[in-house]
């Protein structure tokens, strides 16, 4: 299944946020993607998170959501990005990933887990967590696909879930801030959960200097499959089912382990 991913800069024009979205779900159908997926907040964003930046949410479906199941409907592309979704009677919004499809429109929806409390940045005072209630997974042909949010990417007992769950491709849509060492820590975790899940990642994030850009793709063995460093555009790769098994049949790390985790509340 070729699927891509979408490095864009997201500012506070919606609309604009959204053309650049169809801008580049259209090269990726042009590319032969079957699936794009775009970064956290991809419907909208500006540097400080405040309770003017709540005030920005939208409802699953608001102008954004039914802009991305029109173009959906019209590309033959599947659509995965983040969004800011309004909560009603609460002063806090849900970080949310939606997939839109061709034939559904609105299909899944996933509330980012861990919040991004960390780095002198408080996300939980302006974003309600969601529900611990399993992975969120899809498919596209026939390769399996779950999904994550940026600081997600920094507990791999999440992407062990996904993996138990049959995932063989894992989204981390990010908005990754940029910082001492970040870039770093983006690559390197990135590939780290690929590997040690024997999956396909892609990591996408904002570009610079909303995040730190670098989005990537790995595959279950940790090759770097594509990558985009500070500009905007999309890479596209192959995932295959069969990749996964291959590289699990030489690397049993998943079928060798002595225990698993179980979720907390």
């Amino acid at each position: 299944m070729k699927f891509a991913i979408g490095q864009m800069v997201s500012g506070a024009d919606k609309a604009a946020n959204l053309a650049e979205i169809t801008r580049l779900t259209e090269e990726a159908a042009a590319a032969g993607a079957r699936l794009a997926v775009f970064p956290e907040f991809a419907m909208f964003d500006v540097p400080t998170l405040d309770a003017e930046f709540v005030k920005q949410g939208e409802p699953l479906d608001g102008p954004f959501v039914t802009g991305l199941a029109q173009l959906a409907r019209r590309t033959g592309v599947s659509i995965v990005a983040g969004m800011l979704e309004a909560i009603d009677g609460e002063d806090r919004g849900y970080n949310t990933l939606v997939l839109v499809t061709p034939d559904e429109g609105l299909s899944r929806v996933y509330h980012k887990l861990h919040l991004y409390d960390a780095f002198g940045f408080l996300e939980s005072d302006h974003i309600r967590p969601g529900d611990i209630a399993g992975p969120v997974t899809f498919t596209v042909d026939d390769v399996t696909v779950g999904m994550l949010t940026c600081y997600d990417l920094r507990f791999p007992e999440a992407a062990r879930e996904h993996a138990d769950a049959g995932v063989d491709l894992l989204l981390y849509p990010a908005a990754w801030m940029p910082g001492a060492r970040k870039e770093d820590h983006w690559n390197t975790l990135a590939r780290a959960r690929a590997i040690e899940n024997t999956l396909y990642v892609a990591a996408v994030s904002q570009g610079p200097s909303v995040g730190t850009g670098g989005s990537i793709i790995v595959d279950p063995m940790g090759i770097t499959l594509g990558e985009i460093g500070e500009s905007t555009g999309i890479a596209v790769a192959d995932a295959r089912p069969d990749r996964v098994a291959q590289v699990r049949a030489l690397n049993p790390s998943l079928a060798n382990r002595r225990f698993s985790v179980v979720a907390s509340a």
